[in-house]
C-alpha cells in the first residue's frame, strides 16, 4: 500500500509498505466484548539501540495505543516490509504498525506485544509531554502544536510546502470515527493543558 506519511514536525512523504490490516489478527484472537483499546510496545535491546542507553529518563520500552475501532479500521496496516523489501530495524523491524491518518509516532516501531485494554493506555510521548502530544494524534491542520505549525507541511526530499490536509488526506474514509474532531481553526492550549 502507498501511504501518505506525515510527521508532527511538518515533513511528509509517500511510503510504499507491505504487510497486512491488523484487524485481521485482531479477529484472529476474536476481543473480548470489553476491549476497548490497543496497546502496542516496542523491542527494548539497549545493547542494539544507542539511544535508549543514552537517553535513559524516557520510559522506555517505547509504547502506543489506538482505540480498538482505529485498530479494526482498514487503512490500519502491520507492516512487514518497505519498498518492496523486508523491513530493516530502522525501520521498525520485523513489523510496525502503520496508521497513515495520524502523526508518525503513533506508528509504532519493532513491535513485540500487542495487549487489548479496557481502559486507555498510556502512551509514550504522552507521558513525557501531554501538553504537545495527545492520545488521538489525527493529523489536523486546525489543531496547532506548541513547537511545529500544522496547517503548512513539506515533502522530505524537496522541502516543497502544501497545504495539510485534514486526516493527512484519508478523510473520506476516516471521518466518521471522529465526529468531534475540530474542523475549524483551534486556539492553542492553555498552559498544563492536555493535547487531543
Amino acid at each position: 500500500r502507498l501511504y501518505h506519511f506525515r510527521c508532527v514536525e511538518r515533513w511528509a512523504m509517500n511510503v510504499p509498505w507491505t504487510g497486512f490490516p491488523l484487524r485481521r489478527l485482531l479477529e484472529r484472537v476474536e476481543p473480548a466484548p470489553d476491549a476497548r483499546y490497543v496497546r502496542f510496545e516496542s523491542v527494548l535491546a539497549p545493547e542494539q539501540m544507542p539511544g535508549v542507553r543514552t537517553a535513559g529518563w524516557y520510559p522506555w520500552p517505547y509504547h502506543e495505543g489506538l482505540r480498538l475501532d482505529e485498530a479494526m479500521h482498514e487503512l490500519t496496516l502491520l507492516a512487514t516490509g518497505v519498498y518492496g523489501e523486508p523491513l530493516l530495524r530502522q525501520h521498525g523491524a520485523p513489523v510496525r504498525l502503520v496508521v497513515p491518518w495520524k502523526y508518525g509516532y503513533k506508528s509504532a516501531k519493532s513491535i513485540v506485544k500487542i495487549e487489548l485494554t479496557r481502559e486507555q493506555p498510556g502512551t509514550f510521548w504522552s507521558a513525557e509531554q501531554p501538553h504537545e502530544y495527545g492520545f488521538l494524534s489525527n493529523v489536523n491542520p486546525n489543531v496547532p502544536h506548541p513547537r511545529w505549525p500544522q496547517n503548512v507541511s513539506h515533502w522530505l526530499d524537496t522541502e516543497e510546502q502544501f497545504v495539510t490536509p485534514i486526516f493527512n488526506g484519508y478523510g473520506s474514509y476516516v471521518e466518521g470515527l471522529y465526529p468531534d474532531e475540530p474542523r475549524s481553526p483551534q486556539q492553542p492550549l492553555a498552559p498544563g493543558g492536555t493535547a487531543r
